[in-house]
């Protein structure tokens, strides 16, 4: 993996953060995204300190697809032939019932984990193929295997999100490229305190009983997709707790 060029969405926290520590302890150069500039500028210092490897940043909501173009474009020299496109950037607000639910952070969610994902694969793999290498690693989820109460509209976010990697996968069959979706379970980040709306207490209480994964636990995961040998492609990894068996049945220890 050393020098190889990441670029990372959602890089500032979860699982985001995780891969970008995993990448940069095997020698990986990182472009990190991400809307909050100085837990980037603090994530940057502490990688380039501690593993001596170069980390750009780039600092744009996902959402934005004319700063996400702009950002792309600004890329040069071995910045611009990225290997591997890891596209975390993605949330959930609330567990409204679906005729219930707040129709405008619906739109954060979806131009988030579908529209965000799609501009940034849009942008990065043409690149890829004309280079005739490169990793796309979606980020995906347990929910998009199948719907649970409070949480459609993320599940049909997720579910979209195989579909995307499914069809990617089609797409670029005749290349070297690989396409990979990462499924995680029940994890435990800051993800979960902006799906109760910054509800830290309640946050912590759906965790309770079970020891949850952690976004370093994911990174490992996805490091592992990524480093296989390159005639082996990862397609899907469904990783969960041990005490989790769906996205609706876990077992829970209550003292």
């Amino acid at each position: 993996m050393k020098d190889k060029i990441v670029l990372i969405t959602g890089a500032t926290s979860g699982i985001g953060e995780g891969c970008a520590r995993k990448f940069a302890s095997q020698g990986a150069n990182l472009i990190l995204n991400g809307r909050n500039i100085q837990k980037l500028d603090a994530l940057k210092a502490d990688l380039e300190n501690r593993f001596g490897v170069r980390i750009l940043l780039l600092p744009f909501d996902v959402r934005d697809r004319e700063a996400a173009t702009t950002a792309i474009a600004s890329l040069s020299g071995k910045w611009a032939d990225i290997d591997i496109l890891v596209n975390n950037a993605g949330l959930v607000i609330g567990v409204d019932k679906e005729f219930e639910g707040n129709l405008d952070e619906w739109d954060i969610v979806i131009d988030t984990n579908v529209k965000g994902l799609l501009a940034m694969t849009r942008l990065v793999v043409p690149g890829m193929v004309k280079r005739g290498r490169g990793h796309i690693i979606n980020i995906g989820s347990i929910a998009g295997d199948a719907a649970y109460p409070g949480g459609s509209v993320y599940c049909a976010t997720k579910a979209a999100v195989k579909a995307l990697s499914d069809g990617l996968r089609i797409d670029l069959v005749d290349t070297p490229l690989r396409v990979t979706n990462i499924k995680p379970g029940m994890v435990e980040t800051n993800f979960t305190v902006v799906r109760y709306r910054g509800d830290k207490e309640r946050a912590d209480e759906f965790y309770k009983g079970i020891r949850p994964l952690t976004g370093d636990d994911i990174a490992e995961t996805v490091y592992f997709a990524a480093s296989v040998p390159e005639h082996i492609q990862i397609a899907e990894v469904l990783v969960m707790p041990t005490h989790q068996a769906t996205g609706t049945i876990s077992y829970k220890k209550i003292d």
